[in-house]
């Protein structure tokens, strides 16, 4: 059975947007919170999840991690606010 990649977007204490990608979620939101996760997590917790994606493969999550880094802070948001808005409907 292939792994289960996903996108997802942290947001930082001090109001920032991280995103990454895992194969293993829980795990990888512990590392973060634990300060072994990314270099850019370490200092800035608390650490919120406020979006995922799945993805089919490593390469699609990373495509699209790659994309959703190039948008702005404010498409960041909109992409954010669009999830959690299907997720309560």
């Amino acid at each position: 059975m292939e792994k289960q990649w996903l996108v997802y977007i942290l947001q930082c204490g001090d109001g920032t947007l991280y995103t990454g990608i895992t194969d293993d979620l829980p795990h990888r939101l512990e590392m973060h919170r634990a300060g072994k996760g990314a270099k850019y997590t370490r200092g800035r917790c608390p650490l919120t999840l406020v979006y995922r994606e799945d993805a089919p493969s490593c390469s699609a999550a990373l495509k699209r991690e790659y994309r959703i880094k190039q948008l702005s802070h404010r498409e960041k948001l909109k992409l954010i606010e669009s999830y959690n808005k299907t997720a309560t409907d």
